[in-house]
């Protein structure tokens, strides 16, 4: 039976994987594209699409490209590879596994030196004590090695509950925190996704289907969490995920797995699915025409006007979506039915927070949609590794109005206090999160920091305090950041920046918002620091100065370039309002 959107991802990931498989070399190495540098797990990548792509399809052959031979050269070039990627050999171990878990009849195992075979066997038994996503990989190697016959002990369901108790250890609510150690924790963003539906996708290949039957409810339990914020969570034009590292195309892609595969497995209650996919058809229209070289058939992540974050090269992204087609067509199939079934749920305005961890230092992300004009955004109050960079500061994250640098630190729409070399912001943790009914019937959102925070995510005590309040009414926004000193104390310089982007020049939806030729009208309406606003920076022409979607123009800054004396019992106030201007990106 036809299944239109299943039809276009397998058509797609076909075009994808031909125009990249020509990269592959002799040895299996990738050669990069353009300028771009190639990265250790690529090989492994290009091993999992050549897969799935197979279990999509059955072919062997892709015009004049032998799958399981180039399968195969990636594979020994993963395995061999002199870093050990952890992330690569877990992808190539799924990716071997696609063409079947018996050896015999593995066409790919058939292609592999006997050295290959025994490197194969020591790589998958070796394994590093993680606390981050790549206990995924873990997971999916130990899937490998049981269910090809590389040992007789299944250590799937061990690692599979070792990595749900420690989400149950670092949040409250049942998120995955993605820190691994680093920076103060907290780390909520989208590599929860990716974790669980990399696990699900290994179960789906494990030779065990008691196992992976036994897994499954308590995958759920933390999975559909995510999966349940996706209606607030998604742009009425489609963007997805727009916070943290790894955003993007990737942002779109990992969205639109988890919620294929709660559908698969009936996690999505009958009454809900027409909502759900309508979100999955918003998500997969913004991702085919943001990213998509629709002439050429390739995906463009990084170009003149966009960027990513540097471990991420084009020639990985453009495997990575071609495995995820051929799943999403896969999966398409399986299910049923059609988007044709897609029912949007009303447009309502309001905001929403969700909590990811309660408790001394509390996390959660807060949400918020206009009907009326379709602005929505997603603030984050969250961990980001201790990497100071713009993508998970407390500010309103929405692409084409409220931008940043993706990869860059630049205090984007949150004051910058720097004492003495050290640079604070009220970003990555809170304390006492509120949300509510405010002035004039708006909505607010609120926290406190009892402690200072460098942009590092060093915690430095006994210095002061800070206490946030956003309030939105329709288009209306403002905020007031409130600090304290315990102690007489001199900052050195104060900053704050207004980051003005636009979508892409080709490559958007024509229904995205953008900012008209009034931008965002800012009004300070309280500045104790006494800042200046500086001459406009232009950086259209800076290659580190654009977003995962589109370019920056020009950044405002309002800044203290000299010191002053911060005494205790006052508070030092900076609040500024916003009453962006809105127009279609097509207008």
């Amino acid at each position: 039976m036809e299944h239109p959107f299943a039809e276009q991802c397998q058509e797609l990931a076909k075009s994808i994987l031909w125009n990249n498989l020509g990269a592959i070399n002799e040895d299996g190495t990738l050669s990069p594209l353009d300028a771009e540098a190639s990265v250790a797990n690529e090989p492994g990548h290009a091993a999992l699409a050549i897969g799935e792509y197979y279990r999509a399809t059955g072919e062997t052959q892709l015009e004049e490209f032998d799958l399981v031979d180039l399968a195969a050269r990636t594979v020994t070039a993963q395995v061999f590879d002199e870093e050990r990627n952890e992330n690569g050999l877990a992808y190539a171990g799924l990716g071997l596994l696609s063409f079947g878990p018996a050896k015999d009849r593995n066409a790919v195992w058939s292609r592999l030196v006997d050295e290959t075979r025994e490197a194969l066997d020591r790589q998958m038994l070796m394994r590093s004590e993680f606390s981050d996503h790549r206990q995924a990989c873990n997971i999916a190697k130990a899937v490998t090695r049981f269910s090809f016959g590389l040992t007789k002990k299944d250590e799937t369901g061990k690692l599979i509950e070792r990595f749900l108790e420690q989400i149950k250890s670092n949040s409250s609510s049942g998120f995955f925190d993605d820190a691994g150690g680093e920076g103060i924790g907290g780390t909520f963003d989208i590599y929860g996704i990716l974790a669980f539906v990399m696990i699900r996708q290994s179960l789906q290949l494990h030779a065990n289907l008691h196992l992976r039957d036994r897994k499954l409810p308590s995958l759920r339990t933390h999975a559909e969490k995510y999966v349940k914020m996706m209606p607030d969570l998604v742009r009425q034009d489609g963007l997805g995920w727009a916070y943290g590292e790894n955003i993007g195309a990737y942002g779109q892609m990992h969205c639109i797995s988890i919620i294929l595969q709660a559908l698969r497995d009936d996690w999505i209650a009958p009454e809900k699915k027409p909502v759900y996919l309508d979100v999955l058809r918003r998500l997969f229209q913004f991702f085919f025409q943001t990213y998509v070289d629709q002439e050429q058939g390739f995906l463009v992540i990084r170009d003149e006007e966009r960027s990513t974050i540097s471990r991420h090269t084009s020639r990985m992204a453009n495997f990575d979506a071609a495995r995820y087609l051929s799943q999403w067509s896969r999966l398409a199939r399986a299910i049923g039915g059609n988007l044709g079934d897609a029912r949007p749920a009303p447009a309502k305005s309001g905001g929403k927070f969700t909590l990811y961890q309660r408790g001394r230092r509390e996390n959660g992300l807060f949400s918020y949609s206009d009907a009326a004009s379709g602005l929505h955004f997603q603030i984050p109050l969250v961990g980001n590794r201790g990497r100071a960079n713009s993508d998970s500061l407390a500010f309103p994250h929405s692409p084409g109005i409220f931008d940043w640098p993706c990869g860059r630190y630049l205090p984007v729409m949150v004051p910058e206090l720097n004492f003495g070399g050290q640079r604070v912001v009220p970003c990555y943790y809170g304390k006492s999160c509120v949300t509510g009914i405010g002035r004039r019937n708006s909505l607010f959102f609120s926290y406190e920091q009892p402690d200072l925070i460098t942009v590092e995510e060093k915690i430095i005590p006994n210095l002061g305090s800070c206490k946030v309040r956003w309030e939105f009414n329709g288009t209306k926004i403002s905020s007031e950041f409130s600090f304290e000193v315990k102690t007489q104390t001199t900052i050195d310089s104060m900053r704050y920046v207004l980051a003005v982007g636009m979508p892409h020049s080709r490559h958007r939806v024509g229904t995205s918002l953008k900012l008209g030729e009034e931008g965002l009208r800012p009004n300070v309406l309280k500045d104790d620091f006494q800042g200046e606003w500086q001459e406009n920076e232009i950086v259209a022409n800076d290659a580190d100065s654009r977003t995962y979607w589109g370019p920056l123009f020009y950044l405002q800054t309002i800044a203290r370039n000299h010191p002053l004396v911060l005494r205790p019992g006052q508070i030092y106030r900076f609040a500024i309002e916003f009453d962006p201007d809105l127009t279609l990106a097509d207008a």
